[in-house]
């Protein structure tokens, strides 16, 4: 297929997919007001469901069409663009306060989880069965069926606890008028057919420009499809912040990161075991200093503005380190 047509391709699939996640997003979210749940709980559940989608129907499409660099490569590429682009980004227009509940349960969570599926592709890294200095595209662990379905686990698990939380803390903060529940589903429905329209249209030509550039499938996977599949994560945590809405913000973040991590690798993993290759597995390492530096950052309750622009400074050295490591 021409390049030329591929790259259009690739640009209405990312379109499908943004205008997707927006229309589940507002369709979804006018639902949850209903039963006044805060901020912060529809940004880390409604919100982030439907901001991750994207990365939901590449990472799958990827695993059954056998790409498995892209599968794995889109959900760490696009958890550090999160941490360092998304919160730093937003950080720089307006400090972001940080919820207490976030510092406390979901941003160790969301590490402890990384540290898992690190550990659970590495393995054979850490017994000593594979070297180290492996060639990057040496796929030397996988995110298997077992591993992937106990990843949907805990994925439900965490649901439920988000459940019994919002539950408890209602609220009556919101004064918007309800949108029609017909109105509501017709909005969900046709956010899903556009993101699963979109992921099949990613995943097949940013394969094909990935070949026609000399890219690996990781790199590509890194970095074009993670950014664009992020798009909507970027633009709804922009808004919000811009808004004052930083609960939404930073819970549309941690909340997407951890439906990356736990709902979309548990899928991909249970459709079809996902090999993992060297350069996944440093990314991954990447995804948890990354994690780690931001839980320090919001120990002090508040994300400054310098701090935000040192994250967005972190996120371009990783791309370019992506980016060397693939041509050097």
């Amino acid at each position: 297929m021409n390049i030329f047509l591929n790259m259009l391709l690739l640009v209405v699939g990312f379109i499908a997919l943004i205008k997707g996640a927006d229309f589940f997003v507002d369709g979804s979210a006018a639902l949850a007001r209903t039963f006044k749940v805060p901020g912060v709980i529809i940004g880390l559940t409604i919100v982030a469901m439907g901001t991750s989608a994207p990365e939901l129907a590449v990472s799958t499409s990827a695993a059954l069409e056998g790409s498995n660099e892209i599968a794995i490569s889109n959900v760490t590429g696009s958890n550090i663009f999160n941490l360092l682009a998304v919160l730093g980004l937003c950080a720089i227009i307006r400090p972001i306060p940080i919820d207490r509940g976030i510092v406390k349960r979901d941003f160790p969570f969301s590490i402890a989880v990384t540290l898992a599926v690190l550990a659970a592709v590495g393995i054979n890294l850490i017994t000593g069965a594979v070297p180290f200095d492996s060639p990057l595209t040496d796929n030397i662990g996988e995110i298997s069926r077992p591993f992937g379905i106990a990843l949907l686990l805990v994925f439900v698990a965490y649901m439920a606890l988000l459940i019994i939380l919002a539950r408890k803390n209602r609220t009556d903060e919101s004064d918007e008028k309800p949108m029609a529940v017909w109105k509501s589903l017709i909005l969900i429905v046709v956010g899903v057919a556009c993101i699963i329209l979109g992921g099949q249209l990613v995943v097949n030509n940013a394969r094909d420009i990935a070949a026609a550039f000399g890219m690996s499938e990781t790199l590509i996977g890194l970095t074009v499809v993670a950014l664009g599949t992020s798009l909507p994560e970027l633009v709804t945590s922009i808004v919000a912040s811009h808004k004052g809405e930083n609960g939404l913000a930073v819970g549309n973040v941690v909340g997407s990161n951890l439906f990356n991590l736990l709902l979309i690798l548990g899928v991909s993993g249970t459709i079809h075991p996902i090999a993992v290759n060297y350069a996944s597995v440093i990314d991954l390492g990447i995804l948890l200093v990354v994690s780690v530096v931001t839980l320090v950052f919001s120990l002090t309750k508040k994300i400054s503005r310098a701090e935000g622009a040192a994250m967005v400074l972190m996120y371009l050295a990783t791309v370019g380190f992506a980016i060397a490591r693939n041509y050097c």
